[in-house]
């Protein structure tokens, strides 16, 4: 991993550094007297005599400020790489959703992370009421080798949400491809700013944008990236037939929210090395887990593919009670779901009931307050929450 916001990456700008993608990512050529940033297109039809010819013809199938917004996350994604396309969806689950019943049918099968995001299950039962085969594995230790074979698609999500568990994506994706497998990626917690899992091998990166790439909590979306033409081709008559599009609102919010990506990504993933150092010194706190950590078992693995480590960090306090009183006692951390966003959330996982860990399982992510603060907050809650 490096700490430096630059690489040798090739984007099409002056410069190569996260910085410099991040501010003029997706951007249409100046023209005088009209805004770097044009605003959202609201519209459901567009002109269109004679033949049905042109990109924009009617409102679900392309937009404007999709175009846009879909040009700057290929950027970030895969700077520098020919034939990529990014589509852009209403939500992270819509874009999961689009890979995965676009390219699965009736006696394929699919193998999914066992520790992965809380609603995979009920995809997993969608999936096996389509007919499909569901197989699943933990994310560490690379378990989802052992159950490869004959699978047509290999999900992975690394880091994983909420346990922070990091597989080898190369290998992985190297393995899959021998046995005829597609690969796709979640790359959610890690931002393209994290990992390209492109790069890594992959055929498709897919992520919640709702996360820490727009990073203020107040939008709903979704993207895919991918290289083979005839797979997205698959994902964008996926989203035309559901109709899983983002309002142009929200992606024209998506794509002014992208400029600070890398501000935010540096402050952030810098206090959560920060407040993950201050926790593990807590004998209350257990089974912490943070990739950038160099003793967190991820972390080997994890510098080998990373450039930045995330925001989240997840521990576990004894009981239920006490991580609930904990949660109650935080001042500048507020108790929502999600994560990624510049205001530091936490939560107990254990309330959702989809995910398998203990009771007192607590996943903070980490936002861009001071690091004294935040630090400050956390221990003066461990303090008060105490029997």
């Amino acid at each position: 991993m490096s700490d430096s916001a630059t690489d040798d990456g090739d984007s099409g700008f002056l410069g190569a550094g996260d910085g410099t993608r991040a501010v003029r990512a997706g951007l249409p050529e100046p023209v005088k007297h009209e805004p770097t940033l044009p605003g959202p297109v609201f519209a459901a039809h567009f002109h269109l005599p004679g033949d049905p010819t042109g990109p924009y013809t009617y409102g679900r199938d392309e937009n404007p400020t999709w175009t846009l917004l879909e040009r700057a996350i290929g950027e970030l994604e895969a700077p520098g790489q020919d034939g990529v396309e990014t589509l852009v969806f209403a939500s992270g689950m819509a874009a999961i959703s689009s890979v995965l019943f676009s390219q699965l049918r009736a006696g394929d099968t699919v193998v999914l992370p066992a520790d992965g995001y809380q609603v995979l299950p009920l995809v997993r039962a969608q999936l096996e009421a389509y007919g499909v085969e569901v197989r699943t594995a933990p994310t560490g230790g690379d378990a989802q080798l052992d159950v490869l074979d004959g699978a047509k698609l290999l999900w992975i999500e690394t880091p994983s949400n909420p346990g922070l568990d990091v597989c080898d994506v190369r290998r992985l994706a190297e393995a899959a491809h021998a046995r005829g497998a597609l690969v796709a990626v979640d790359n959610t917690l890690a931002t393209p700013l994290g990992q390209r899992p492109l790069e890594l091998g992959a055929d498709f990166s897919v992520a919640s944008g709702t996360k820490q790439l727009t990073g203020h909590g107040d939008i709903l979306l979704g993207y895919v990236t991918g290289r083979d033409a005839e797979a997205m081709a698959a994902v964008r008559r996926w989203r035309k037939i559901v109709g899983a599009i983002p309002g142009p609102m929200e992606a024209w919010l998506a794509h002014r929210s992208i400029a600070t990506l890398q501000l935010r990504a540096e402050r952030q993933n810098a206090n959560a090395l920060v407040v993950a150092r201050a926790l593990r010194a807590r004998p209350e706190v257990t089974g912490l887990r943070y990739p950038g950590l160099p003793e967190d078992p991820s972390h080997k693995v994890a510098s080998q593919q990373m450039r930045r480590y995330g925001c989240v960090v997840s521990f576990t306090l004894p009981t239920r009670a006490r991580a609930d009183r904990f949660l109650d006692a935080l001042r500048l951390v507020d108790d929502a779901t999600s994560f990624g966003g510049v205001r530091s959330t936490a939560e107990r996982r254990g309330r959702w009931g989809g995910d398998a860990v203990p009771e007192g399982f607590i996943r903070l992510s980490v936002g861009a307050e001071d690091p004294e603060d935040l630090v400050a907050d956390l221990l003066r809650a461990l303090d008060e929450s105490a029997d």
